[in-house]
């Protein structure tokens, strides 16, 4: 069997779809290739499809809510962590989200393991991943409101009992009555 020459992933996007990057970033020896949410499936098929890349593996999809920090082009950033094993390589693909009615396609058609994952982020997140075969809670129950990783989710906790506030604590526990 012969092995195509690998290509640079980056260079072969932009030749292919030069509208569909916006940006590339590169730190520690990884390479992050942002895109427009729009072109997200024809980006990862042409990765996952095209001889000398063959991006064949979805190890992970990973969201960040990057609230109330607006230097990036959305509130929402959706990784999408892809292996290539014929030539040992990664890439991470990411797309930036939009605040208010956050979606993005899904890609569960070209990697099948993305359908939990992205079922994950759209509970946890609030990310609705549009084509998705089956996008119901995953972790929360079904009546739940709200998605408890973002950032401005409301924290439920209980003061800390200390001995300098454990009388004014314990005005508010229930006592069992015999």
């Amino acid at each position: 069997m012969i092995i195509p020459q690998a290509l640079d992933p980056v260079t072969a996007l932009k030749q292919a779809m030069p509208d569909a990057v916006e940006d590339v970033r590169e730190y520690g020896g990884d390479i992050t290739i942002v895109v427009k949410p729009d072109h997200l499936q024809a980006v990862s098929q042409y990765l996952r499809d095209t001889s000398g890349l063959v991006y064949n593996f979805l190890s992970d999809v990973s969201a960040v809510d990057y609230y109330p920090d607006y230097n990036r082009p959305g509130r929402f950033g959706v990784s999408y962590h892809i292996l290539s094993l014929l030539y040992k390589r990664r890439l991470r693909v990411k797309v930036y989200l939009p605040e208010e009615a956050p979606s993005v396609a899904t890609v569960t058609t070209i990697w099948p393991g993305a359908n939990w994952l992205e079922r994950e982020i759209a509970d946890m997140m609030g990310i609705d991943f549009v084509g998705h075969p089956d996008l119901r809670r995953l972790l929360m129950p079904d009546d739940w409101q709200g998605h408890p990783h973002r950032r401005d989710y409301p924290l439920g906790y209980e003061t800390v009992m200390f001995s300098f506030n454990a009388d004014e604590i314990m005005k508010h526990k229930p006592h069992a009555t015999d």
